[in-house]
């Protein structure tokens, strides 16, 4: 019992990242990120 509380939380920290990075390669990449500039937030949207 006391193996399992030592991996389990092992286990499951891996998992987790290793479902992020999957995540990753699933979306497509940005076509245009989004410019900081001095902090600000600037869009190349018509209205923002």
């Amino acid at each position: 019992m006391a193996v399992l509380a030592v991996f389990l939380p092992v286990v499951l920290l891996g998992l987790i990242l290793a479902l992020g990075r999957y995540e990753e390669l699933l979306l497509p990449p940005a076509e245009e990120p989004d410019e900081v500039v001095d902090g600000a937030l600037r869009q190349h949207a018509l209205g923002g």
